[in-house]
């Protein structure tokens, strides 16, 4: 145990099988990888053993299935050009994405279903489609989301009276389910414009280091827009004859539109500051209102087989991630298990010192000492004298 940083007590241990949640405040005691959290137990015979764990990430769990189709009739009239796919009858779809040959285009699109042809039935209507493609961006937004539907047929209709040049089509259903999250208080928010390089940039601040894997921006302005961006975290500073420098790492870059949510998932990195920069160019930078940050719940599955007192140990940057039994057979760890509380934060390396004090650390056998070795000289001193004289 020595060789971290620090200790917490863990409070609750009643059977073999527990989890504990990893509070906020620890993480920025951490290493970036989360590879130095131990749990270790001393037994009352000052035995010290390790108990093995788990760490489980609360991630979101995204299932698609591609459905089969064949497009079995193309045509076009003056309000538009008519594509129609036959999917299997019992397939359920919920997502939709065209590939059209045109790099630029702004259309208005209807997606219907129908199981004889005969009687259609709207799934989206007026949906925006868009594509932009120049020297300085390359977007898409062909992606058509929608409620589980069940049809034989889907007819997409592309109001235009140019021809999309409809490449691809794929036809899909999406499932979901989302992950835990917890919300992080933003503590402070800078927002600056670059008039150089065209930018704005948003710093985020939070009160301590934590594990950010979501970001939604609110943006003011109800025109449309379409704006390249990069999430970036503070990674660390460097202290120069110049002052302090701070180096960004970028996580994700993506698009911030009108056209979509400004929602954005990335892996995850441990930081305090968090950084958004979005790109303008030649246009006016938007109003943001409040940013919302958000990560994963992270919790330890442990076993504890022996009885002691057992603490959760962290904080060594050089640490290896361990390798236990129990990652191989998760299907034999029970479904409900006993929660565990964790005590107050323990310095170890203060204990360590304090343990290793010096043999006279009480300053009154320090005086007693000198006074004997001033003592000793002042009698060799003048017996010298004597002898001398």
């Amino acid at each position: 145990m020595d060789q971290y940083h620090y200790k917490r007590p863990l409070q609750g241990i009643k059977n073999q099988w527990h989890k504990l949640t990893l509070p906020d405040d620890i993480f920025g005691r951490l290493s970036p990888d989360l590879s130095d959290i131990r749990i270790f137990g001393i037994t009352p015979a000052k035995d010290t053993l390790e108990a093995p764990y788990i760490l489980k990430v609360a991630a979101d769990e995204r299932v698609e299935t591609e459905v089969p189709f064949n497009l079995i009739n193309q045509t076009s009239n003056d309000k538009g050009f008519y594509y129609t796919f036959e999917v299997p009858a019992d397939s359920i779809i919920n997502t939709i994405e065209f590939d059209f040959d045109q790099e630029n285009f702004d259309w208005r699109i209807t997606l219907e279903g129908s199981q004889d042809q005969k009687e259609w039935f709207a799934i989206v209507k007026d949906y925006r489609i868009l594509g932009i493609e120049n020297d300085i961006t390359d977007y898409r937004f062909t992606r058509v989301k929608f409620k589980d539907a069940k049809y034989a047929y889907v007819r997409l209709t592309v109001h235009t009276d140019t021809d999309p040049e409809l490449e691809t089509a794929r036809i899909w259903e999406q499932s979901v389910v989302e992950g835990s999250y917890r919300t992080y208080a933003v503590d402070s928010t800078h927002i600056e414009e670059d008039k150089d390089e065209k930018q704005t940039v948003i710093d985020l601040f939070l009160k301590m280091p934590l594990p950010a894997t979501f970001l939604r921006i609110n943006v003011a302005d109800t025109f449309d827009f379409y704006r390249p961006l990069s999430i970036q975290y503070l990674r660390d500073s460097v202290e120069t004859q110049n002052g302090w420098r701070y180096r960004f790492a970028t996580l994700s870059t993506g698009t911030l539109s009108s056209l979509e949510k400004r929602e954005f998932r990335f892996e995850g990195a441990i930081s305090r500051q968090w950084r958004i920069v979005v790109y303008n160019d030649d246009n006016m930078p938007l109003n943001f209102g409040k940013m919302e940050l958000k990560g994963y719940e992270h919790t330890l599955t442990l076993r504890v087989t022996t009885p002691a007192d057992y603490f959760l140990v962290y904080g060594r940057r050089n640490a290896v991630k361990p390798l236990y039994d129990i990652d191989r057979f998760e299907d034999n760890i029970p479904a409900r298990l006993t929660a565990l509380s964790l005590g107050p934060e323990e310095d170890i390396r203060q204990e360590e010192a304090a343990a290793r004090q010096p043999l006279f650390a009480n300053k009154n056998w320090l005086w007693g000492i000198m006074g004997i070795v001033i003592l000793a000289l002042g009698w060799f001193t003048v017996r010298m004298m004597r002898k001398n004289g």
